[in-house]
């Protein structure tokens, strides 16, 4: 390998291949389990886009194991979400309202527990922000007592020292369009899921755009106690509602 191709790894304006990777692991001696997990994150991040079409032909539960993988290479997790409550936060409850739309019996069971799997990943030395709107909370899944539950592990989740959780009020001007979600795996890779495909992306320009995006978003975002006193009172909104329907 020529020594500008070595440099475009380590500015991370390229991805390696599988070979490449094994190559340099070999050169430089590393450890049986490091090479393993190299190679897995070259792999992951030279897939591009996933057709929402073939995740659900192949079962959602590879698509969690792919995007699973990922989150375990990376250091800090940054996130975006203007619609739903981030799969690594999701209670089984709703996460299984979100899939009955396209899924039942066997293939939602192991949906869920795919997604449940990956959230043992909060339980490790890596680094979480991740940034929701209020709208995503008021967005009302599956049934009022759901809802419920679901803002009851957020405002526990705020606790997590790991993890930077935050909400940004609908009260709260803001001068950026909230268009869809992403997320960011250190500078290295965003991951952007739409109705239609699942879409990794590695150019260095796109991804400093999405790290700028995050990053407005942040600076308007109530968190710690003032996001969980936000999920609490939520909470308390969708009990009420429940009672109502009693």
């Amino acid at each position: 390998m020529s020594q500008s191709r070595i440099s475009r790894f380590e500015t991370v304006r390229q991805v390696p291949t599988e070979a490449e990777v094994r190559t340099l692991c070999a050169l430089y001696q590393a450890d049986v389990g490091e090479r393993e997990l190299l190679v897995r994150l070259a792999r992951e991040l030279r897939k591009r886009t996933v057709k929402a079409r073939t995740v659900l032909a192949h079962g959602t539960a590879r698509l969690q194991k792919r995007i699973g993988a990922i989150e375990a290479a990376s250091a800090l997790i940054r996130g975006f979400q203007p619609a739903i409550v981030f799969g690594l936060l999701q209670t089984a409850d709703y996460t299984r309202a979100l899939g009955r739309r396209d899924l039942t019996g066997d293939a939602l069971d192991d949906h869920v527990s795919a997604r449940l799997s990956r959230q043992t990943v909060l339980d490790t030395d890596r680094r979480f922000v991740l940034i929701l709107t209020e709208g995503a909370l008021r967005w009302h899944v599956g049934s009022p007592v759901v809802m419920a539950e679901q803002l009851d592990r957020l405002a526990i989740e705020t606790e997590r020292p790991n993890l930077e959780l935050g909400v940004i009020s609908w009260t709260t001007p803001v001068d950026m369009q909230a268009l869809h979600g992403f997320h960011l795996y250190d500078d290295r890779a965003a991951l952007v899921a739409t109705e239609t495909a699942t879409a990794l992306i590695v150019d260095q320009q796109d991804i400093a755009d999405y790290t700028t995006r995050f990053h407005a978003f942040y600076r308007v975002a109530q968190v710690g106690q003032d996001a969980r006193r936000l999920f609490e009172r939520l909470a308390q909104d969708y009990r009420s509602l429940d009672a109502t329907r009693a």
